[in-house]
């Protein structure tokens, strides 16, 4: 995967912390209204972190962020491993 060129992309980074962030207000039945301090978040990391069913949800969820239906496997196309900056 062109990792390097997918986090110059906006669009995906936004996706990948929403794959990571999502799973993790849901579980625990909070919005992003709750999180109003640098230290509840902290905490709510590492609550989510300690719960193996929610570090299993968060990984399906990035790896859908990751993944690219559109090639075999896992991998991105060979065109999309050339490229240096977003398309």
């Amino acid at each position: 995967m062109n990792l390097k060129v997918r986090f110059k992309n906006p669009v995906f980074v936004a996706q990948l912390l929403l794959a990571i962030l999502t799973p993790i207000l849901a579980y625990f039945g909070l919005t992003t209204q709750d999180l109003t301090t640098w230290v509840g978040l902290g905490n709510l990391l590492i609550d989510a972190l300690s719960n193996p069913y929610v570090v299993g949800l968060i990984g399906v969820s990035v790896w859908n962020a990751l993944n690219d239906p559109t090639t075999k496997g896992i991998a991105d196309s060979v065109r999309a491993k050339m490229y240096d900056s977003p398309r």
